[in-house]
């Protein structure tokens, strides 16, 4: 049943007390992709990681892994997993590689190859240079990078990663996402939990969307870029604004519009350039519309994803 998936869980759920954080979530993840879980701080996004890295026990519910149930005891299909969580120790008493061969000994990495397959992760991390470097010597993205070769020592087909670039500069977040986009080229599934959707469009293919511990929706990247590519024009009128939707209604490249708190003001999500905007207005005013604002205006992620919680917009529209 969960064979095409590289993540699937069911009904899963967690309980701490009588706090539900986890609800009845349905979790599909096809191999290959990079899924952003997003979610504002307390919506359950850490708590769902804890249960599909193996961290916690759900209260209810499965997780399957290539259609392999996931148990606490489940060793074999552990090895399937990388969990990065938020914060996670490193020795600072070690070298980088003296690091890493402590990773590899304790997942029986035969002693063979574990020299081979430690150069193989600093040089996907590019920490090479670093390796004889103490941990406490390195900058606080090497530090992360160096947290996510250890994660990927043992060559999992499936990487968890827990909000990996909070508190990283704009250069560390760009190089960490050219080594996630790497690890997904190498045909790595990956998931990554950020409440900063910035943080998960620039990356991601799918978002997933928590909020109190349910999975509230899911979408592709590609659906929130086509919506966000679309002009979103700002218009007026004297009148009410019957006429103008009636208007709109018979434009072909008018796929929706929000009458907005303000009198007679509506906020229109257009598929046209912007010369066929200007065609618009000219068409608006022939008709005798009396257009005291026709201007254009950009939406943000979190204003997409939030309208469309609403119901206000469809994106398959766009």
């Amino acid at each position: 049943m969960f064979d095409e998936y590289a993540i699937a869980t069911n009904s899963l759920s967690k309980r701490y007390d009588r706090y539900l954080v986890v609800n009845e979530v349905d979790l599909r993840i096809a191999p290959g992709e990079i899924y952003g879980l997003m979610g504002v701080n307390g919506a359950g996004k850490t708590s769902l990681v804890k249960l599909l890295a193996a961290v916690e026990a759900p209260t209810k519910g499965e997780i399957y892994y290539h259609g392999d149930r996931l148990t606490l005891d489940a060793n074999r299909i552990k090895r399937y997993l990388g969990y990065l969580p938020d914060n996670y120790p490193l020795y600072e008493d070690l070298t980088v590689w003296d690091y890493l061969a402590y990773f590899a000994r304790l997942y029986k990495i035969p002693q063979e190859h574990r020299r081979t397959r430690i150069y193989e992760v600093l040089e996907i991390v590019k920490l090479e240079e670093k390796h004889n470097s103490l941990i406490p010597t390195l900058s606080r993205g090497m530090k992360q990078r160096l947290s996510l070769a250890r994660a990927i020592i043992h060559e999992p087909l499936v990487l968890i990663l827990d909000e990996p670039v909070s508190g990283l500069d704009t250069l560390a977040r760009k190089q960490f996402r050219l080594i996630v986009r790497s690890l997904k080229e190498a045909g790595m599934t990956i998931l990554i939990a950020s409440p900063i959707l910035r943080d998960l469009t620039e990356i991601c293919t799918t978002i997933g969307v928590m909020d109190r511990g349910f999975l509230v929706d899911t979408m592709t990247v590609q659906e929130l870029k086509d919506y966000q590519a679309s002009q979103q024009i700002i218009i007026s009128t004297l009148e009410n604004t019957s006429k103008l939707e009636t208007v709109l209604s018979q434009h072909q490249l008018v796929a929706g519009w929000e009458r907005l708190p303000q009198k007679n003001k509506l906020k229109v999500t257009f598929l046209g350039t912007e010369e066929a905007g200007v065609n618009l207005l000219r068409s608006l005013i022939e008709k005798q519309l009396p257009i005291t604002e026709f201007s254009y205006t950009q939406e943000d992620w979190e204003t997409i994803i939030l309208n469309r919680r609403q119901g206000k917009i469809d994106i398959r529209k766009a």
